[in-house]
């Protein structure tokens, strides 16, 4: 199962610069990397990007995270993957813009 990251550019080219990432001023503030899934992803950038249009969507392998990932209760009760270590690169199986139209972003073909 893939979930996905939502990273703006610098954060994401500063990850692909370091081979790893901790992720975004709210995971670390947290703790653990968010991430969410196809299900999830279009509400996530809505609520948490809704006028931000340089990003970067991030998939991973859900599995290949190990005892790493945790789900764990967020938004309206609803599971969340939540990484407890850093995200390394090739731990990416993708990365693509994720561009802001005229009622929202546009996922790529697939995902949502």
């Amino acid at each position: 199962m893939l979930i996905y990251k939502i990273l703006r550019r610098p954060e994401w080219d500063a990850f692909r610069a370091a081979g790893q990432t901790r992720g975004a001023p709210v995971d670390l503030a947290d703790g653990f990397i968010h991430f969410s899934t196809a299900a999830q992803v279009a509400e996530t950038a809505a609520k948490w990007f809704a006028d931000q249009s340089d990003l970067v969507l991030v998939a991973v392998r859900s599995g290949a995270l190990g005892a790493d990932l945790k789900w764990e209760p967020s938004r309206g009760g609803a599971l969340f993957p939540h990484l407890y270590r850093p995200l390394r690169l090739e731990d990416v199986v993708w990365d693509k813009s994720l561009p802001l139209g005229i009622s929202g972003h546009i996922f790529p073909e697939g995902v949502i």
